[in-house]
């Protein structure tokens, strides 16, 4: 027969579930740096968005006019809504592109692949800084580096930041350059798709690119999703790039007047911050609907393995 278990651990348990204070003196730090630092701050800007605020004197409140100037009455606004958006639309795609197929580079094991992977992955340890913006900068200002050498081949562009063609063009490619974490959960990826499936596609007959549409895109479909969420989520909230090549303004014809720096610009520098409080929700709003739709869509192309695929 089997023994019984001994009372004490019992006992112990029982002891410890009935004193639920030390779970909660635990978890007071976050419970309060959540509500001090992130929930109040939102509820308050929320409020602020139905006022006309300048810092400086009480909010009055104003309802929705705040919202209606947005689009009625304020064309930048509509001009930083472009130009985010075609930045979604070309950055998002093109470092995903980039990530993905240095990440089938390395896949494939090397003596150095480990310093390849490191070297690949800096870029995006220095993240958005405004030391890496400036350097970005002089490289393709007037006179910079990369102006010199078209000029040696008879391209001469006048410099890409103060072009209002190129300007947002310079920006594209800092966020490309820096491909590194989305790279890192490629690689991460593919390490996981098993061996078995491209032997099978290898005595098939199947080509490289019959092997990568149907056994590697199929595979990795969860974590292509996963890196398109997460940078349309950050491409929509770029600002430091955009406030440092432009030197704040927004570049030339607006060319490169983000969302973001058009909500600072309204915020810190007007003192308008009823007016910012209502272009940030808008934003928030826009990025929580773009996420459903993207949710919503993966349904048809996103394959779960566990899940028998769809």
């Amino acid at each position: 027969m089997t023994p019984e278990p001994r009372g004490l651990p019992v006992r112990k348990a029982r002891r410890y579930g009935e004193r639920p204070g030390i779970a909660y003196l635990f978890l007071s730090p976050w419970v309060l740096g959540a509500l001090l630092l992130t929930v109040g701050p939102m509820v308050a800007s929320l409020y602020l968005s139905f006022t006309d605020y300048d810092l400086f004197t009480t909010p009055d409140w104003v309802g929705l006019d705040n919202y209606r100037r947005l689009f009625a009455d304020d064309p930048r606004f509509l001009a930083s809504v472009w130009v985010t958006i075609k930045y979604v639309l070309i950055s998002t795609p093109l470092k995903l592109a980039a990530a993905l197929a240095v990440a089938l580079l390395l896949n494939r094991a090397s003596r150095a692949s480990g310093l390849y992977r490191s070297a690949f992955y800096a870029p995006s340890l220095l993240g958005a800084s405004v030391a890496v913006a400036l350097v970005w900068r002089v490289i393709f200002d007037n006179d910079g580096i990369v102006d010199r050498t078209l000029s040696a081949f008879g391209v001469d562009t006048g410099g890409w930041v103060s072009s209002p063609r190129y300007a947002l063009l310079v920006i594209v490619g800092l966020a490309v350059w820096q491909f590194g974490a989305p790279m890192v959960i490629f690689l991460a990826g593919l390490k996981q798709i098993p061996k078995e499936l491209y032997d099978a596609a290898a005595v098939d007959g199947a080509g490289w690119w019959r092997t990568f549409r149907s056994v590697t895109l199929p595979m990795l479909s969860p974590v292509i999703f996963f890196n398109l969420v997460l940078e349309t989520i950050h491409a929509f909230q770029a600002f430091t790039p955009a406030f440092v090549v432009s030197s704040g303004r927004g570049g030339p014809s607006d060319s490169t007047l983000f969302y973001t720096l058009y909500l600072y610009q309204k915020g810190f520098v007007e003192f308008r911050m009823g007016y910012a409080s209502a272009m940030a929700w808008l934003l928030v709003l826009v990025i929580a609907v773009i996420t459903a739709v993207l949710f919503w869509t993966s349904r048809k192309w996103v394959f779960y393995a566990g899940e028998g695929g769809r």
